[in-house]
């Protein structure tokens, strides 16, 4: 994909006060920009982002938290997106990671603040971002693009962050659970806090239901099947009587299963294009291993300071 080595002046948006983190999670330093925490180097590929992306009608764009199903959900809207194109059979997913697949618009495509040349692309462009609602591109809100947000409970996605950023860490010096689950109970996540970033997309489901998809990764993975019919149906593209006859609706649900894409070579070894370990995506994919990390006191606070958060919207995740 091409891409041109222009940067621009920077904003006065990053002038604005900068706080740095520097404990907890040790090697992810964090900056608070425009009221979200996210990694000081991913500052001027937001800022690129936001100010160059051109969207178009028909793209689609996944947003989600890190930790809260990203990977699983780039798999299914890449397979029920194209799956006219391509075959169970010799399917890209059996040799693709989903990553590198479903770009990142704001840490990959835009990486150091350049301009990518995204004119060229097939229609419809699929792109992922995790920044939350508020602080996606104009252009984007504006046009009748379609965007999936995809959450998680907030125990679930504390524990699996927690452990993911461990994957980085010395064996014998883990980031200690204690020291890491304060940071997240106050909002000081990439992209967080947490809360403010799943009550942007929740409002905006409702605003824009027709363009905003909002997706709770508890209910996806108890009742996969009718969650693959909405998903597809809010793209535009229902799955036919024919195709249900055939069984394609579950073909993508085994294609993407976790036990399929852990099971595939390049899911175990190598890296995707932004550096990461394709075996470092992939833990457990179930629902309430929080029970099996956090202390009492830690799901009473989470429970609460959710209940305070979430209560009156009437939001409610299913553990």
């Amino acid at each position: 994909m091409a891409t041109s080595n222009v940067h621009e002046p920077p904003s006065k948006e990053y002038d604005e006060p900068i706080t740095v983190v520097e404990k907890g999670w040790k090697n992810i330093h964090l900056t608070q920009y425009q009221g979200h925490w996210m990694s000081p180097q991913y500052i001027p590929a937001v800022m690129a982002f936001r100010e160059h992306f051109e969207s178009h009608s028909d793209d689609i764009i996944l947003t989600t938290q890190p930790k809260s199903g990203t990977t699983w959900l780039k798999a299914l809207t890449f397979t029920v997106t194209n799956r006219n194109l391509h075959d169970f059979d010799n399917h890209p997913l059996l040799k693709t990671n989903p990553h590198d697949l479903v770009p990142f618009l704001d840490i990959e495509l835009y990486a150091n603040g350049h301009i990518p040349d995204l004119t060229n692309l097939p229609s419809p462009r699929l792109f992922a971002s995790h920044l939350p609602y508020n602080l996606l591109p104009t252009s984007m809100i504006k046009s009748d693009c379609r965007i999936i947000y995809l959450c998680r409970n907030p125990k679930d996605t504390f524990v699996s962050m927690w452990k993911f950023n461990n994957k980085f860490q010395p064996e014998d010096a883990p980031i200690p659970i204690q020291e890491a689950f304060e940071l997240f109970y106050k909002g000081i996540t990439p992209g967080g806090p947490f809360w403010e970033h799943v009550l942007g997309h929740w409002k905006a489901s409702f605003e824009r239901p027709e363009r905003v998809l909002f997706i709770k990764y508890e209910e996806l993975k108890e009742d996969p099947t009718f969650h693959l019919r909405r998903l597809a149906e809010f793209l535009g593209c229902p799955f036919s009587l024919e195709e249900e006859r055939r069984g394609i609706i579950e073909k993508i649900q085994r294609l993407c299963s976790f036990e399929n894409l852990t099971s595939l070579d390049v899911n175990k070894s190598g890296n995707t294009r932004i550096g990461i370990k394709t075996e470092n995506y992939f833990r457990h994919g179930v629902v309430g291993d929080w029970v099996n990390h956090l202390t009492a006191e830690m799901i009473e606070r989470l429970d609460q300071l959710t209940l305070q958060k979430f209560g009156c919207f009437d939001l409610v995740f299913k553990e």
